[in-house]
């Protein structure tokens, strides 16, 4: 470990993603018909249909989200040490994102662009029925590359986490490589969420070299799972996975997860939750208290049950992100 990274103190996860604003605001039927959507699902638009959309919204609620940084997010509810990676630009919204992530505990650093698209945003339409339609812009996000990987705060956390929606481009997998390099010449561990099975049917052959090749700990809901290894059920799927990374930490909605790691297999059952509001984020929070878990040496279905219990908090209510102090929570439940 380098002298700066010693002196800055260990981090328990550094989490690399995308950096998106959250923009929400409550509409009627019309503006979705408006602007064609199709009600509760997620659309990725471009940076003029973004700023038309955006002009049209009443007034709104702007706050910092994308999946890893929701993790990190939940890795500070549970006081955990944690830092992100991922890339703004010198915006407004750009702005806010980096108030919004620093002012919860989470070391950011990352240089805002000084120039290209602006800064992402999902522009979140909220009609009376509690539907959410998502219309997402990457912008800058997804510029990121190998050069804004921090050699220090990779050395200096125990686990990196890695944010599959970014592996869309050629310069994120470099970025990925860079950091997956980084932490295996410090023997520190590289965590990787599949987010998406769209994303893994895109990626399917690389996803899986670079699970193989790389990842300590992979995160993945039952049809991620089941796409990368193109199976017709979850038990085929385990059985491969437990042969590519060191623990797989797989989440089957209210039938709980299963934990893999070797011959070693948790089945842990879903946390009791009184009605589910709004499911996202609730893999970004299971990955959050299962990451808490293994930094702090507990076993493998304690770590399973804090993550259960991250995500039964966040599926409560509206917004991917705790509203409790998760650590307090943890502390009750166990």
């Amino acid at each position: 470990m380098t002298d700066t990274a010693a002196q800055a103190g260990e981090l328990d996860v550094l989490c690399v993603g995308n950096s998106i604003v959250d923009v929400l605001t409550q509409t009627d039927d019309a503006m979705l018909e408006k602007f064609g959507m199709v009600k509760g699902t997620m659309a990725l638009i471009d940076a003029d249909q973004a700023e038309a959309l955006y002009a049209q919204m009443s007034p709104a609620v702007e706050t910092s989200g994308g999946s890893a940084g929701n993790t990190a997010a939940g890795l500070a509810s549970l006081d955990a040490k944690c830092a992100f990676i991922g890339r703004v630009r010198d915006d407004q919204l750009g702005d806010i994102f980096t108030h919004d992530i620093r002012s919860i505990g989470v070391e950011y650093a990352t240089p805002a662009a000084t120039d290209g698209p602006p800064t992402a945003r999902c522009l979140i339409l909220i009609t009376p029925d509690a539907q959410r339609t998502m219309n997402t812009f990457l912008g800058a996000s997804v510029n990121l590359g190998p050069e804004d990987i921090d050699k220090d705060l990779v050395a200096r956390a125990k686990v990196t986490y890695l944010e599959g929606y970014l592996w869309d481009r050629d310069e994120a997998k470099a970025a990925f490589l860079r950091a997956a390099g980084l932490a295996a010449a410090k023997n520190r561990m590289v965590s990787l969420s599949l987010s998406d099975p769209f994303c893994v049917d895109r990626h399917r052959d690389s996803f899986r070299e670079f699970v193989a090749g790389h990842v300590d700990v992979l995160f993945a809901n039952e049809d991620e799972i089941m796409s990368l290894y193109q199976v017709e059920n979850f038990d085929e799927a385990l059985q491969h996975v437990r042969q590519d990374c060191r623990i797989a930490a797989l989440t089957r909605s209210e039938k709980g997860s299963v934990v893999v790691s070797g011959e070693e297999v948790h089945v842990v059952d879903a946390e009791p939750v009184g009605a589910v509001v709004d499911t996202t984020g609730a893999g970004d929070q299971f990955a959050a208290g299962f990451l808490h878990g293994l930094t702090r040496g507990e076993d493998l279905a304690t770590c399973a049950r804090i993550g259960g219990i991250a995500a039964a908090e966040v599926i409560a209510h509206v917004g991917p992100r705790p509203q409790v102090k998760l650590a307090d929570l943890v502390v009750q439940k166990l």
